[in-house]
């Protein structure tokens, strides 16, 4: 389709998007799901290249875990805000983390105005039989400070390895999703040490404008790359219309001019059609499934998910899997009923899946074929 190639050159381009709300869960799962731990309100897994794993839990705490379900408290984990859907957030290992031991977290700090969402780089060490966080700096932090949930927080870097992504959700005040100036409603370019890359597209301006690499996003759980270089996002939609979008620099997508769902309240937001200079998104879901959690899927345990977007549902208590059509269009091609809220989704080395459930306690699941 012409519209693919336009965004991914650039250009504004729009196609009429898919609604995958109404999709019901496959009737048998191909997967046996095994519990191997528990956790207080897990947010996020990372890998090591080991195949051990990082888990953070939304109230402050953060651990080392084996694939055998064996827990190592990690220490000095900065003190979160932890409220709502605010806290401890993502956590991501570095490009470089076989040389230099370096991970990055998200979460929302307290502050006298009100939390704020940061980013902080630490070493992470292992040594005498303790695991910490080792000289962490704050990288970012979200201007103006508070707000209230919604924080985004995810973190992805591209396939170089030269620059970290960080959504940034509008922190429950829609309008500032269109302000050029505040950190709220945006997917930003960072260089690995936090600094703004002189190639952003508006990399002559100072502060957020700089940094900035698409706007109008109103609560991003999801971003990550596919094994084609595309940048993919999710958000959570208000009443309706969560999306999945191709993130493409310099554009803005829309929030809160365009929805394909409207406020709470029943008072309509226009549709993305009302408005062609505005990115609509490829996919959507009405009614919601509450997306949390992306990962592309490139393991050999499941070879006919290859290439396929993995995605956790909160309000649709499911795993949903995204397939890609040949010519780049995704469309939602099985869903399975998980009995829980699923926050996050990764792959572990080996190819088998893993998910946390939002609860707590919330179990860490490990999914292999089905024998």
């Amino acid at each position: 389709m012409a519209f693919v190639v336009g965004l991914v050159a650039g250009t504004t381009a729009h196609a009429d998007s898919i609604n995958a709300g109404g999709r019901k869960p496959s009737a048998v799962r191909p997967f046996d799901a095994k519990s191997i731990a528990e956790f207080d309100t897990p947010w996020a897994i990372a890998f090591l290249p080991d195949g051990r794993m990082l888990i953070t839990e939304k109230p402050g705490r953060m651990f080392l875990v084996t694939q055998s379900g064996q827990k190592r408290d990690i220490g000095n984990v900065p003190a979160v805000a932890a409220r709502g859907q605010n806290g401890l957030l993502d956590v991501a290992i570095s490009p470089g983390f076989a040389t230099n031991s370096q991970v990055y977290i998200t979460y929302t700090e307290p502050s006298a105005e009100g939390s704020r969402l940061v980013l902080t780089r630490a070493e992470l060490s292992l040594a005498n039989d303790r695991v910490t966080l080792n000289d962490p700096k704050v990288i970012w932090r979200q201007t103006p400070s508070g707000g209230g949930g919604q924080p985004g927080g995810i973190i992805a870097f591209d396939p170089q390895g030269t620059h970290l992504f960080l959504t940034v959700g509008d922190r429950m005040q829609p309008t500032s999703a269109q302000d050029p100036r505040q950190a709220r409603g945006k997917v930003l370019r960072l260089n690995l040490d936090g600094s703004t890359p002189s190639d952003n597209p508006q990399a002559e301006d100072k502060g957020v404008p700089a940094q900035t690499w698409t706007t109008g996003h109103r609560n991003p759980y999801g971003l990550a790359f596919a094994s084609d270089g595309r940048l993919w996002l999710h958000e959570m939609g208000p009443r309706g219309g969560d999306e999945l979008n191709l993130i493409v620099p310099g554009k803005n997508y829309g929030w809160p001019l365009v929805s394909n769902g409207d406020n709470y309240d029943g008072t309509p937001i226009p549709r993305h059609a009302t408005r062609p200079n505005l990115e609509a998104p490829l996919l959507y879901w009405d009614p919601v499934i509450a997306p949390a959690g992306l990962a592309f899927y490139e393991g050999t345990m499941f070879p006919h998910w290859k290439g396929s977007a993995l995605i956790g549902g909160l309000r649709a208590q499911a795993l949903v899997r995204v397939a890609f059509r040949p010519d780049g269009q995704p469309d939602e091609a099985e869903r399975w009923d998980m009995g829980n809220r699923i926050r996050d989704v990764a792959v572990a080395p080996d190819g088998a899946v893993w998910i946390i459930e939002d609860d707590s306690p919330g179990r860490l699941l490990r999914l292999t074929p089905m024998k």
